[in-house]
């Protein structure tokens, strides 16, 4: 069998009551390279069907690649791809696009590259090599089109470089950056899209109005996570100013802060809705294990995103269609789990589950005093520092997923609340040190972590996490904060995984609910 690698999804669309999944595909190897856009169907996003590639290198103006881009729905009801070529041996980067041969096929296998291609060129300002992923175009007031392509200036700093054009076909460079920021390396996969301040409800990428933010998402090279800012569309100006309470780099806030990148999000008008889309690379021994596999990387759970109400930052939700894959049930009701307790969750296939917990405490006393000397340290810092085995205050308390019978392998999943200072300061972890027993030095075994910013009033967290073999998504308090985790157990595999609910604080800790699911196959 010829390895595989599956890698960023490139032009997810809904069209015509079909979801669209377009994604990087080396059908050659397991790693990166030979890279072609994949093309799978579906009408619930749980379950596809794989098609034929619909772009591969075969021009001049993409012989040497045909790189990541994305799906805009023109008037008419027309779709287009724009995505990067490569055109020469020194990764020379256009902007070329491509539409559907046949727009009465449902599935719009087949796809045409025309012969006006490239749309874009790099000027004599920008670096060719650094060039790549444009973004949705969306139609301005004054009846332009606009996108953004991503790049990276000298010092290290990263940009979103604003094209405009009144026909979709001659594209000219706006005289200044869309955005940038300092040393932020090279910008990737770029995306830009309205949302609500109103509602949860998703906005189409064109919509512009009161009561509503933007937000811009930039997929970093350097650290390969994806971070992202609200703020503002200044429409005369043609610029994006991120709200004062930002943070842009290395610290600022994260769509997902574990195996999650190279993510893309599209307007799903059947219902009302914007859905995120991502990547989860491998973490096993590299490239030995991925090619006994056959392949490597996954596309994550597809997930619908809006703006929580404090506007401070995004909350993410896995789509409601995945409850279609749940099948037998079990519950736990007002349990009590005292300092260094655990109770296994029976009943259910814990290697492949859906978990939905919602954890109460009594008082916030016990809460540990956040270490001043932490505060410039990343999140999966502090937990490392202070993981699950570390007895605290008030937690760590969470799952011990893809467990086996006897805890000497395990990934938990866990919060941890802090005094700082007047305030409470949640820690989440997903924490993959303990994941396997296998201690292979090119095995990836990280602390991945985010802070939880959620209000402690009514004593309560809740915890959500989708168990799939290799895989451990969770989502905080709601969605406000997520991790995914790919992980590798030697011992709990298949029908010898087990899951428990753990408590290794002093402050006893209630499980107000546990719903936890079987979770049906989907097809692909």
């Amino acid at each position: 069998m010829v390895p595989t690698t599956t890698l960023d999804p490139t032009g997810p669309m809904y069209y015509n009551g079909i979801y669209h999944l377009f994604y990087q595909y080396n059908t050659k190897g397991e790693v990166w390279g030979n890279i072609v856009w994949a093309h799978s169907v579906s009408i619930d996003m749980i379950n596809w069907i794989n098609l034929e590639h619909a772009i591969y290198p075969s021009e001049v103006f993409d012989k040497y690649g045909t790189w990541s881009g994305s799906t805009t729905i023109l008037p008419g009801n027309k779709p287009v791809i724009l995505y990067t070529g490569i055109v020469d041996d020194e990764q020379t980067q256009v902007q070329n696009y491509a539409i559907p041969a046949n727009l009465s096929d449902p599935f719009l296998r087949k796809w045409i590259k025309p012969d006006n291609n490239p749309l874009v060129v790099a000027d004599e300002s920008i670096n060719k090599t650094k060039f790549r992923d444009p973004t949705t175009a969306w139609l301005g007031q004054d009846g332009s089109w606009r996108m953004l392509v991503g790049s990276l200036r000298k010092n290290k700093r990263g940009l979103a470089i604003l094209y405009r054009s009144r026909d979709f076909m001659k594209w000219t460079k706006a005289q200044h950056p869309f955005h940038s920021a300092a040393k932020t390396g090279n910008w990737e996969c770029v995306d830009f899209f309205p949302v609500s301040l109103e509602n949860t409800d998703g906005l189409d990428t064109s919509i512009i109005g009161k009561k509503i933010k933007h937000v811009l998402k930039v997929s970093l090279d350097d650290t390969r996570w994806d971070y992202y800012t609200i703020g503002t569309y200044d429409t005369k100006k043609d610029r994006y100013v991120p709200d004062d309470t930002m943070i842009e780099g290395y610290h600022g806030l994260r769509l997902d802060y574990g195996n999650f990148y190279a993510s893309k999000t599209f307007y799903d008008p059947s219902k009302n809705r914007r859905i995120l889309m991502g990547w989860c690379n491998e973490s096993d021994v590299f490239p030995t294990d991925d090619i006994y596999k056959g392949w490597s990387g996954i596309q994550a759970i597809p997930r619908k995103l809006w703006i929580d109400p404090s506007g401070k930052h995004l909350v993410q939700w896995p789509i409601e269609e995945l409850e279609t894959l749940r099948k037998k049930k079990v519950e736990l009701r007002n349990y009590k789990l005292n300092k260094g307790e655990n109770i296994e969750v029976q009943g259910i296939t814990p290697a492949q589950a859906d978990v939905e917990v919602t954890f109460s405490f009594s008082s916030l006393e016990n809460a540990e005093e956040f270490d001043p000397s932490w505060v410039d340290l990343y999140a999966e810092d502090v937990c490392a520092i202070r993981g699950s085995t570390v007895q605290g205050g008030l937690g760590p308390f969470g799952l011990l997923t893809l467990s086996s019978e006897n805890l000497e392998e395990y990934t938990p999943v866990f919060f941890r609340v802090f005094k700082n200072q007047d305030k409470y300061k949640v820690l989440m972890c997903s924490d993959a040190s303990r994941s396997s027993v296998r201690n292979h030095k090119k095995m990836f075994k990280p602390s991945f972590a985010g802070y939880v910013d959620v209000d402690l009033t009514d004593k309560k967290l809740s915890l959500r996490s989708l168990i799939d073999h290799s895989v451990v998504a969770s989502f905080g308090a709601g969605g406000k904060t997520c991790i995914t985790s790919r992980v590798y157990p030697a011992l709990s595999i298949y029908g010898d995984t087990h899951l428990f609910a753990f408590n290794n604080g002093t402050e006893t800790v209630k499980i107000d609910t546990l719903d936890a699911w079987s979770m049906d196959k989907a097809d692909m």
